[in-house]
C-alpha cells in the first residue's frame, strides 16, 4: 500500500484500493458502494446504508427487518460499564467517554476470534449512542435512562434517549439523514487510522478506539461545534456578514468551509442545507439558517471557499435540542459503520501498512565525547 508522490500530509498520494466510497469525483460526488448519495438521501433509510457498507449489498425487505432486530437487541450495556460512565467526570470531553466506553466494552466483550467481525460491527454500532446518551443523561439530568428503546431506528433511538420522548417523524428523518451523509468518506485521517491499527492485526476495538482519538483532534473533527458557535454570535445576518468581513481580514480561521477532497462543492452541502430550512420554518425560527446563508455567502464571495457538510449540519442539530458538544461524538455514532466495514476490508486482504520517509535531519556525524561537548 504506497504512493510514489510526496506531498505533505500524504495530499494525493494514493496510499490503498477501496470497494466502499468514492469522493470527489471531478470535483464533487460521493458514492458509497457504487450508490450516489443522492439517491441514498432520498430513498434509504441508515440501517439500510449500514447494511450495504457492513454486508455489501442493499438488504431486501426480510434482510433489513432481520437487521432491525439485530441492532435493536444489542442496544443493552453492561452493568459494569454504566459503572464506569458514572465515574467520568461531567466535564469530560464527550469523545473520551465513546473512546473509553468501546475500551471498556472491549475488555468486557473481547472479540476473539476475527469471524465475530460482524457481531462487533453491529454491537459498536447499537451500543454507541447508549454510551454516550446514559453518561450524558446521568451527568446532566442526574437519570439513569433506559438503553432499550423500542424505537427501530437508530436516528429514532438517539432522539428517544436525549430528549426523553419520541421524536417527530421530521427530526427523525434529518436526524437519519445526517447519519447516512457521515456514515463514510474514503481514506479520511480516521478511516487510514482505523486501517493502520487493524493492518498490525490487532482487534476490532482496539482500531475503533484508534479511530475516535483521531477524529477528537481539530483538524479532523469538531467543525459542525466550531461553526455552531459562529454562527450563535450574530443577532442578523447583516451583522453575520460584517463579523464575518472583519474575522477574514484579521485571518481568523473559519470552520465549516472548504474540503481536502472537493474542489467546487461538498455534494452533501446541498442535502443537509435543505433539511435545516425545513426544520427552521417548522420551527418558526430562520435566524440560525439566515445567519448561516449570510456566512455561506461571504466565503463565497471573498475566499471562493464552499460550505462543506458541518457547516448547516451545525444549525440542524441545535433546532433539535442536541448540544453543540454532542455534535461530533454523533459524527462516531454514524462513522462506526465506514470504520467496521475498512477493518472488514483490510482485513481481507492484509498487508502491515509501513510507509516510508524522506530523512530531512544531518548527516552521519562522529560521536562527541562527553568531556567535548559544549
Amino acid at each position: 500500500m504506497a504512493g510514489e508522490k510526496k506531498i505533505g500530509g500524504l495530499a494525493g498520494v494514493v496510499a490503498g484500493q477501496t470497494e466502499l466510497c468514492l469522493v470527489g469525483q471531478e470535483g464533487t460526488g460521493l458514492m458509497y458502494r457504487g450508490y450516489d448519495i443522492d439517491d441514498l438521501v432520498n430513498n434509504a433509510t441508515f440501517e439500510e446504508v449500514a447494511y450495504l457498507l457492513l454486508r455489501g449489498k442493499l438488504p431486501n425487505r426480510a434482510e433489513l427487518d432481520t437487521y432491525i432486530k439485530t441492532l435493536k437487541m444489542l442496544r443493552a450495556l453492561p452493568d459494569q460499564l454504566k459503572q464506569m460512565l458514572e465515574m467520568i467526570p461531567a466535564d469530560s470531553h464527550p469523545m473520551d467517554v465513546l473512546r473509553s466506553g468501546v475500551s471498556i466494552l472491549g475488555n468486557l466483550e473481547p472479540e476473539g476470534d476475527f469471524e465475530n467481525q460482524h457481531y462487533v460491527a453491529d454491537r459498536l454500532l447499537s451500543a454507541l449512542p447508549s454510551i454516550l446518551l446514559f453518561w450524558h443523561r446521568f451527568h446532566t439530568d442526574g437519570k439513569r435512562i433506559d438503553v432499550e428503546t423500542d424505537d427501530n431506528s437508530v436516528s429514532g433511538h438517539f432522539l428517544n434517549m436525549l430528549c426523553g420522548k419520541t421524536p417527530s417523524e421530521l427530526h427523525r428523518k434529518i436526524f437519519d439523514t445526517t447519519l447516512i451523509l457521515y456514515a463514510e468518506h474514503e481514506f479520511n485521517a480516521s478511516t487510514f487510522a482505523t486501517r493502520v491499527i487493524t493492518g498490525t492485526l490487532s482487534d476490532f476495538y482496539s482500531a475503533i478506539v484508534g479511530a475516535i482519538g483521531a477524529l477528537r483532534g481539530s483538524l479532523h473533527g469538531g467543525a459542525n461545534e466550531a461553526a455552531m458557535e459562529l454562527i450563535e454570535k450574530f443577532s442578523s445576518p447583516e451583522e453575520a456578514t460584517e463579523g464575518v468581513l472583519n474575522m477574514l481580514e484579521r485571518k481568523e480561521k473559519i470552520m465549516g468551509f472548504g474540503h481536502r477532497v472537493y474542489t467546487t462543492s461538498d455534494p452533501r452541502n446541498a442535502m443537509v442545507k435543505s433539511k435545516a430550512k425545513a426544520l427552521s420554518e417548522e420551527a418558526g425560527d430562520t435566524l440560525f439558517y439566515d445567519v448561516s446563508e449570510a456566512i455561506e455567502k461571504v466565503m463565497w464571495d471573498e475566499k471562493k471557499l464552499f460550505a462543506n457538510v458541518d457547516f448547516f449540519t451545525a444549525s440542524t442539530y441545535s433546532l433539535m435540542g442536541i448540544p453543540n458538544y454532542l455534535f461530533t461524538p454523533i459524527f462516531v455514532c454514524s462513522r462506526v459503520t465506514g470504520w467496521s466495514a475498512h477493518i472488514m476490508e483490510q482485513r481481507a486482504d492484509n498487508k502491515l501498512i509501513r510507509p516510508a520517509a524522506d530523512y530531512i535531519g544531518p548527516s552521519l556525524r562522529p560521536w562527541i565525547p562527553m568531556d567535548e561537548r559544549d
